[in-house]
């Protein structure tokens, strides 16, 4: 029988990161949002109460807890500053996600001691100009050079790439085999061949960084790979997987944050004589979003609590990612719709949550991506 209710841990864990996200990044949000540019110290700040170590097993300094502590670290973090959890999500579970379940013991604790220590901060590069969807279009290659593996490409829309130290990178080394001739490397900032080419102008997510990479007989020592050679798509899939629930939370933490904006401001807007609040149409549209934000976070936390016990949980990850990225987007518009013509101003929250929601519909997978999964797992 699935039981979705907190445990007393988790509980307690959730109420320390609201009010760590309300001390310490809330006072953040619009000079980062203004400037557009990222505050790394968060990862610092945010390794010292350990919480970045939360997922991770305790032999790397982690605090050994499982996907539900991913989740609520992620709706909770979203509902402060969708764009600044961006950086900790793509560093967490994507970057570090996949150093922790495929490398070498040496690479765990050059990279992943040290990332979950807010020391080292990380990016994960698999888009490319030409290649989201459909890894089998990758161009970006990596062939064998001695004990080395030598890296040309490019790749796109790298969340965190201005300022990682390392990245982790998905490359074709045998290109006869397709998809399954992807394999993962990692690759330290300084190494030479690497370049960030340009940091990219982005509609939403501001207080986020993304940056064009480029690779030029980029030579990485073959220990750098992760995991065995070939089997990169499947280690990214592997990765990307619970990547897709702790995406859920993060729909979840950003349409809550947009109803309660909607719900407090159609309690004090007046009109005709009264608040907003007391006509039918603006009720109905506010318990419309409550009911799909319920729905939401009931899906994103089954997702969490099979893949807390090792069950099977493909579907029911496609499922939530799918359903809660959408209700996000529908929940913005309506609560940029209840603030009227203020919604169109920055002076409000909720034309920042409207441009960063959509983001969430693309990346980990878009929203037909999943249509597809779904309905490869009913048999279709």
């Amino acid at each position: 029988m699935i039981d979705l209710s907190l445990t007393d841990e988790q509980t307690a864990f959730r109420d320390a990161l609201r009010k760590f996200a309300q001390k310490e990044i809330a006072p953040l949000v619009e000079e980062c949002e203004d400037k557009a540019e990222y505050p790394r110290a968060i990862f610092q700040k945010m390794a010292e109460p350990g919480y970045l170590g939360a997922r991770f097993p305790v032999e790397f300094g982690g605090s050994g807890g499982d996907t539900m502590f991913s989740v609520i670290m992620s709706e909770e973090l979203a509902y402060v500053s969708p764009g600044i959890y961006l950086g900790v999500y793509v560093h967490l579970y994507l970057a570090l996600s996949a150093i922790l379940f495929f490398g070498k013991e040496e690479q765990k604790q050059k990279y992943l001691v040290p990332g979950i220590k807010g020391d080292l901060i990380s990016a994960w590069a698999f888009a490319e100009p030409s290649a989201g969807s459909d890894p089998g279009s990758m161009t970006t290659r990596a062939h064998r050079d001695g004990d080395d593996f030598v890296i040309n490409g490019t790749k796109m829309f790298i969340t965190n790439g201005t300022f990682a130290d390392f990245v982790v990178v998905t490359a074709v080394t045998d290109p006869s085999l397709g998809m399954k001739g992807i394999s993962l490397f990692i690759v330290d900032r300084d190494t030479p061949g690497f370049s960030v080419s340009r940091k990219l102008k982005k509609m939403g997510m501001k207080a986020s960084e993304a940056a064009e990479l480029v690779f030029e007989d980029c030579r990485v020592p073959a220990t750098n790979m992760l995991g065995r050679e070939h089997t990169g798509f499947l280690a990214a899939m592997g990765t990307l997987t619970e990547g897709r629930i702790v995406a859920a939370a993060f729909a979840v933490g950003m349409a809550r944050a947009a109803h309660d904006a909607a719900l407090a401001y159609a309690k004090i807007r007046p009109q005709f004589g009264q608040p907003i609040g007391k006509f039918q149409g603006l009720q109905w549209m506010l318990a419309d979003m409550a009911t799909q934000i319920e729905a939401a976070k009931l899906l994103t936390y089954q997702a969490a609590w099979l893949a807390s016990r090792g069950a099977p949980h493909i579907k029911e990850a496609s499922m939530a990612k799918l359903f809660a990225t959408e209700t996000a987007t529908q929940v913005c518009a309506q609560a940029v719709q209840i603030h009227g013509g203020y919604g169109f101003m920055d002076e409000y929250p909720v034309s920042r949550f409207y441009r960063d929601c959509k983001l969430l519909e693309i990346g980990e997978g878009t929203s037909q991506i999943h249509r597809n999964t779904i309905a490869k797992t009913l048999g279709l």
